[in-house]
């Protein structure tokens, strides 16, 4: 970045057509009139190497007062530097990989895909926030701790599946408990939960309530989504002898329990009726906790007169050795 520190002193640059005007109406003026009989001898003499070199005198001086007006304007280069500030967040996702998240009622497949889909969309939104990820069913288990490195995320949720039939359920307050267990040494000012589960709390032995009263303990938010549409969902069940069938499943989300656990800990309870739908939540959830970034600009300049008035002095010293040297006149 280059600039003038003060350009203002440019404007002497007007005086320069002037000093060039009055330099060659001198010259003119100099050499005046004579008069001869016959001047075709005076053409055939050509002017010597030294006549055609003395304007150059006045161009050094020239030169030398340009150098001097630029170093009056201060000319400065910048180097452009920022400070930036992050306050990051932590968040845990929690996901319900129960049996009944293979309900197909979410493009493009089911709701478990479409859950790890959208997931990813907003990993992806995210920076400079650690991210974790919990599963659970009947029990829970973390499958990621809190990273920044959201390639490893991706991967783990790309390999997510639906509960084996031996911890099938949905434990809610196992998941939340997990998830709070990896947050509650957080140092981060914000800390994260967002759950989502397609059922009722029906195993493990800590209840939910309990599970939310910690985590607004340990300053913890919680953002609950129920997931499914209302009414039924269509279900794949594995018939040995027919294959894959469907039969109707009844959507069960306790609403009412997601929302005391959003309400205790000051988070808010969304219900996902569609692909579309959970991507709007996600979103929404992403613009309520957004990571602060501060950035400071400041620039930095570096003088550069001081070569215009070296360059000034030498010019003048040129015309001033020349003019006292080989351009020297006797009178």
């Amino acid at each position: 970045m280059f600039r003038f520190a003060d350009p203002y002193y440019l404007l002497l640059m007007l005086v320069l057509p002037p000093m060039v005007w009055w330099y060659f109406r001198g010259r003119a003026k100099a050499t005046g009139k004579l008069v001869y009989s016959d001047v075709s001898l005076l053409k055939k003499i050509k002017p010597s190497l030294k006549q055609r070199l003395r304007p150059s005198l006045f161009a050094l001086r020239l030169l030398a007062v340009m150098a001097i007006i630029i170093a009056l304007a201060r000319p400065q280069s910048g180097t452009k530097e920022e400070k930036v500030t992050t306050e990051g967040i932590d968040i845990v996702l929690v996901m319900d990989v129960s049996t009944s998240m293979l309900a197909e009622d979410f493009k493009p497949k089911n709701r478990i895909e479409a859950a790890k889909m959208v997931a990813k969309e907003f990993i992806k939104g995210r920076k400079n926030d650690r991210i974790g990820l919990v599963v659970f069913a009947g029990e829970s288990f973390t499958q990621c701790p809190l990273t920044l490195d959201y390639g490893v995320l991706y991967n783990i949720i790309d390999h997510m599946k639906v509960a084996d039939k031996d911890w099938d359920g949905t434990a809610i307050g196992m998941g939340l408990a997990t998830a709070i267990n990896r947050l509650k040494d957080s140092k981060a000012k914000s800390k994260v939960i967002i759950l989502l589960t397609d059922g009722r709390n029906n195993r493990g032995e800590i209840d939910p309530i309990t599970a939310a009263r910690m985590a607004k303990a340990f300053g913890i938010r919680v953002y609950t989504i129920g997931t499914g549409t209302r009414g039924t969902a269509m279900y794949p069940v594995h018939d040995p002898l027919w294959g894959t069938r469907y039969v109707p499943m009844r959507v069960d989300i306790d609403e009412d329990l997601l929302r005391k656990i959003a309400h205790i800990t000051g988070g808010k309870y969304f219900r996902a009726t569609s692909t579309q739908k959970l991507r709007e939540i996600y979103k929404e959830i992403g613009k309520m906790e957004k990571t602060k970034i501060e950035v400071k600009e400041y620039t930095r300049y570096e003088e550069f007169f001081v070569y215009f008035i070296a360059l000034a002095v030498v010019l003048l010293l040129m015309e001033l050795v020349l003019a006292n040297t080989y351009f020297k006149t006797i009178p």
